[in-house]
C-alpha cells in the first residue's frame, strides 16, 4: 500500500472548524480569553484536553496560552489511541499532518531514535499506522499552529496502554530523545467521563491534585484505585515522567471545567483540565 506523504484530516469540519480563517479566530479567541496566573519558570510541557473545540477549547486555550510565543524546534504530542489497534504504542506512517492551517512535518530522525530506544528496553517500539481516525492528537495541532510563531516539527506518539512500566520507559525514552533540544511536550487527555457534575468534580480534583503534585506515579495510582480518571492516562504519566527527566520543577493547573459548562447538561459530563510544567 502506498502511504500518502501528508495525513489527511478525518475530523476537520466535525471536531473543529474546517475554514482556516474561522479556525484561526476561534483558537486565538480561546487563548486570548485565558486569564493565566503568574508563572515562575519556563514552560516545558502542557497538559491539554482533546474534545471537540466547542467543548474543551476554552480549557485548552489556557494550556496553549501558557506557551504562546515560544519557538521550539520540535513538539512531542503524546496522546491516547481510542481505537482498537493491537499495539501498545503507535505513531503515524505519514511524513506530515495536514490541518486547515497548513502542514506540520514529522521529525522522522527523532521518531526513529525514539523507536529504537523503546525497542531496546521494551522489546517493541512504535507501530506506524496510516490514515488513523484518532482525534486526540490532531485536535491539539491548530492550537500549536496558532500559539507558536515559528516553524516546528512533530514527534507524534499514540498510547494504547496504561502499563506503568511501559509509560515510565516511554517517558524516559522521550526525555533522552529530546535532551539538549529546544522542545515542547504536549500531553493530551480528558478527565472523567459521563458522571454527574458533582461526581465528576470529585474524581477530577483528585486526578488534578496528582498532576499538580508532579506525580506520574500518583496519577496512575488514583486511577487504579478508582479515585480519579483520565482517558489519556498513559500519555499523561509518560509526559510527566519525561518532563521530570528534562528538568521540570513544578506543575501548575491552569483551568478546569466540564462539558456541562458549555451544554448546561450536568447529569452526564466530561471533565477537562489544563496544566503547565515549568522548569527554572
Amino acid at each position: 500500500m502506498v502511504v500518502a506523504e501528508i495525513r489527511p484530516s478525518p475530523i476537520a469540519g466535525i471536531w473543529y472548524e474546517a475554514n482556516p480563517q474561522r479556525l484561526s479566530r476561534l483558537v486565538d479567541g480561546f487563548m486570548d480569553a485565558a486569564e493565566l496566573p503568574p508563572l515562575t519558570g519556563h514552560p516545558l510541557a502542557v497538559i491539554a484536553p482533546h474534545a471537540g473545540h466547542r467543548y474543551s477549547g476554552p480549557v485548552a486555550g489556557y494550556a496553549f496560552a501558557a506557551v504562546r510565543g515560544l519557538t521550539p524546534e520540535v513538539v512531542a504530542v503524546i496522546a491516547p489511541m481510542h481505537h482498537p489497534y493491537p499495539s501498545p504504542l503507535l505513531t503515524t506512517a505519514h511524513r506530515a499532518y495536514g490541518t486547515p492551517l497548513g502542514v506540520l512535518s514529522v521529525h522522522q530522525p527523532l521518531l526513529d531514535a525514539l523507536d529504537e530506544k523503546l525497542k531496546q528496553r521494551l522489546g517493541f517500539g512504535l507501530k506506524p499506522i496510516a490514515n488513523d481516525p484518532e482525534h486526540s492528537l490532531e485536535i491539539e495541532l491548530p492550537f500549536l499552529q496558532r500559539a507558536l510563531p515559528s516553524t516546528f516539527s512533530l514527534l507524534p506518539v499514540m498510547v494504547r496502554t496504561q502499563n506503568p512500566e511501559t509509560c515510565l520507559i516511554l517517558g524516559q525514552a522521550l526525555a533522552e530523545t529530546l535532551s539538549g533540544r529546544n522542545a515542547l511536550l504536549v500531553g493530551s487527555t480528558d478527565l472523567s467521563h459521563f458522571y454527574n457534575a458533582e461526581t465528576a468534580q470529585q474524581l477530577d480534583r483528585t486526578m488534578l491534585a496528582q498532576v499538580e503534585a508532579f506525580s506520574p506515579e500518583g496519577v496512575l495510582e488514583v486511577a487504579e484505585q478508582g479515585k480519579g480518571e483520565a482517558c489519556g492516562l498513559g500519555a499523561l504519566a509518560a509526559v510527566l515522567w519525561a518532563a521530570k527527566w528534562l528538568g521540570g520543577k513544578s506543575v501548575k493547573v491552569l483551568r478546569y471545567a466540564t462539558s456541562g459548562d458549555v451544554t448546561g447538561d450536568l447529569q452526564s459530563v466530561v471533565g477537562y483540565g489544563a496544566a503547565v510544567v515549568l522548569r527554572d
